[in-house]
């Protein structure tokens, strides 16, 4: 795959560390609607749009920016737009119950699948991901929603807390004034992989950092940085098709 594409599968590989909220409920669909008409669906109370810059840098020090937009239904169905310079699409993503698939269109590639854990099995180059915990993220969800706590102990001002999430995963995470600071978790190469919380502002009438720096190993390699988050927001019919070219092949193909 070529270099863009690289830089797309090293955000999804990212956004896995966060290990956000799990499930909840969500509001019912909408009745039928005439998607020619350019009608929308009505908005679950829990839907939100997200808009972020996505900076990635590489192992030589270079800085790709990206701007991106989550469309999210929790639980339902999510899409994830990403550009780059001059407006550029550079891929596109849509999950739904039923199935997801990502383009590359810059590269005519995609990709499909289904469950809830997004990317390709036992291929590094797309790490499966879980769909859930990345759109929590940027509803301010930063820890597991189920964890049982096994120590803690003060630092620096920080009570930092050793902790189980419900699937028996360990993790620890800094906390001060009640903010979450950081999560720390091992990686499945054993080194540690950080994620860290900053610039805490109101989006919304909801508090959550706008800041998002995941680090691997001691060295930061993402950062996301929210603009804007809209919540209770309808969608056009449109938003949740995502049409694949018959000339565009599968990866790995």
């Amino acid at each position: 795959m070529k270099k863009t594409s690289t830089f797309i599968l090293i955000f999804f590989a990212a956004l896995l560390l966060a290990g956000c909220a799990g499930s909840r409920g969500v509001s019912g669909n909408a009745g039928a609607c005439d998607a020619s008409a350019g009608c929308v669906q009505e908005a679950p109370l829990d839907s939100l749009r997200a808009k972020f810059l996505l900076n990635i840098t590489q192992e030589n020090g270079d800085v790709q920016e990206f701007d991106a937009v989550l469309f999210s239904v929790p639980e339902k169905r999510y899409r994830l737009e990403l550009t780059g310079p001059l407006g550029i699409g550079v891929a596109s993503m849509l999950w739904t119950e039923s199935g997801w698939q990502m383009v590359f269109p810059t590269e005519k590639l995609y990709v499909k699948g289904n469950g809830y854990m997004v990317g390709l099995l036992n291929d590094n180059t797309l790490p499966l991901v879980h769909i859930h915990q990345v759109a929590a993220l940027f509803d301010g969800k930063l820890l597991p929603e189920r964890f049982e706590k096994e120590c803690s102990m003060d630092s620096a001002g920080v009570t930092v807390v050793k902790a189980k999430e419900s699937t028996g995963r360990l993790f620890t995470y800094g906390e001060k004034d009640g903010r979450v600071q950081w999560l720390l978790r091992q990686g499945r190469d054993g080194k540690p992989e950080k994620i860290v919380f900053s610039d805490v502002g109101t989006l919304e009438g909801r508090e959550m950092p706008k800041n998002i720096r995941f680090e691997r190993d001691g060295k930061p390699f993402l950062e996301i940085r929210i603009k804007k988050v809209t919540r209770g927001k309808s969608f056009s019919l449109g938003t949740w098709r995502l049409n694949i070219p018959k000339s565009y092949k599968a990866v790995g193909e």
